[in-house]
């Protein structure tokens, strides 16, 4: 009776909750289970909107719970205040228990209470996982699956199909810049030839053509060689302006051999001979008079046909004849010597048949000249290289110490005559 009373409504009641009670009273709705007739397309959508609506149920859960937490955290607040904590110690004292079974440590009922939170916030985020699981991986259908890697298939394929592509028109365009610049290394390497073999033939002389060959001793190494061979022919006009006073005989002024007959084409005049043209080793004796050591414009014709020959000596036609070699045509492929007969092609000389002097201007037609074109070569009127053998200075190669040098001029050899 000599207690005061706490007036009404000044003293609280606080219960603690055990820790299974957090659990027990928010259980989870069940999410279905997928199946029945739906296609998997429903069945995910579905399951989306059921994950979804359990969460928003779990945060109003957890809401309601903020707001628990904070009524009995103010409640608390208040009973470790001053009246609270003699109204405590009066309720003890009479041996009363009002709160239950709450711990008698007021530190840990706030322990607990955040221990019931965090259990909350926990279970929200495993059911969040397992939402974002579902959706990745088990709800994801079979057919959707094959279809996304049909179409990565189809793209890969594509990809592979459009780089080969590339790379064929990548080798084409190399192959075509290949060839191109082939083709231009050969047409500038052609030129350069040219050009050099030009400027061999200027080295030395004014023309190509200005240029003689001497052979001043009677041996079997002194010899000048044609570079070029004869085709088959028919017909042919051989010119050269020479010069000797060999004796007796000035020798042989060319020869051309081929296999089998060292004797296709010989003009000779050995010992004490008449100068002599050979076709296919057979001889006809030609009224040249050559062996004064003065120039000479010499020209011989010759046709298969009836075998008929002519001889020009200075432009002017001393003598003709026929049934030399008839029918035969000159054989292609042989050897062309300057200064030496062969006896085999391209060797076995003679030094007793050997030219000795020099000459100049040799050319090879391949049909016969007229008259009057002998005449016009002779006198200097026009110059007409050989369609078949021109004289030029890189077409004739000097072995054994013959040699070239600057020939006079057409009108100085007329001089001399």
């Amino acid at each position: 009776a000599g207690e005061q009373e706490s007036p009404p409504g000044s003293r609280f009641v606080c219960t603690s909750l055990p820790l299974d009670a957090a659990g027990a009273g928010c259980p989870l709705p069940p999410v279905p289970m997928q199946g029945g007739a739906l296609p998997p397309e429903e069945e995910l959508k579905a399951t989306v909107l059921q994950l979804r609506e359990t969460v928003l149920q779990q945060k109003e859960t957890i809401g309601n719970q903020r707001e628990a937490i904070r009524e009995l955290t103010g409640k608390l607040s208040r009973c470790e205040g001053a009246d609270g904590k003699s109204a405590w110690k009066n309720e003890v004292g009479k041996g009363k228990d009002t709160m239950g079974d709450l711990p008698r440590d007021p530190a840990q009922v706030i322990d607990q209470l955040s221990r019931t939170m965090q259990t909350l916030k926990d279970r929200l985020e495993s059911l969040e996982h397992q939402l974002r699981a579902n959706v990745s991986y088990a709800a994801l259908p079979n057919d959707l699956r094959e279809m996304l890697q049909r179409r990565l298939g189809d793209l890969e394929r594509q990809l592979l199909s459009k780089v080969a592509e590339l790379e064929d028109e990548k080798s084409l365009l190399h192959n075509e810049t290949s060839a191109h610049r082939q083709k231009t290394e050969t047409a500038l390497n052609a030129l350069l030839e040219r050009v050099s073999e030009l400027e061999k033939g200027n080295s030395a002389f004014k023309s190509p053509d200005e240029f003689k060959v001497s052979l001043p001793l009677r041996t079997n190494y002194l010899y000048g060689k044609i570079k070029k061979t004869l085709p088959e022919l028919y017909a042919f006009t051989v010119c050269l302006w020479l010069r000797s006073s060999a004796s007796p005989g000035i020798g042989t002024p060319f020869s051309y051999a081929v296999p089998g007959q060292a004797n296709e084409i010989v003009l000779i005049e050995w010992g004490n001979n008449p100068i002599e043209l050979l076709i296919n080793d057979k001889v006809a004796q030609l009224p040249l008079f050559i062996s004064d050591g003065k120039w000479h414009h010499i020209c011989i014709t010759w046709t298969t046909r009836d075998g008929m020959w002519e001889a020009f000596q200075d432009g002017e036609k001393l003598g003709t004849g026929e049934n030399l070699a008839p029918w035969h045509p000159i054989k292609p492929g042989g050897v062309l010597i300057l200064g030496q007969e062969q006896d085999t092609v391209g060797g076995r000389f003679d030094a007793t048949q050997a030219f000795v002097g020099e000459m100049s201007q040799f050319n090879i037609w391949d049909r016969v000249l007229k008259a009057e074109d002998i005449m016009n070569i002779a006198n200097c009127s026009i110059n007409m290289p050989g369609n078949i053998i021109p004289w030029v200075d890189n077409n004739v190669d000097v072995f054994g110490g013959a040699t070239k040098w600057p020939v006079e001029t057409c009108e100085e050899r007329l001089l001399d005559l």
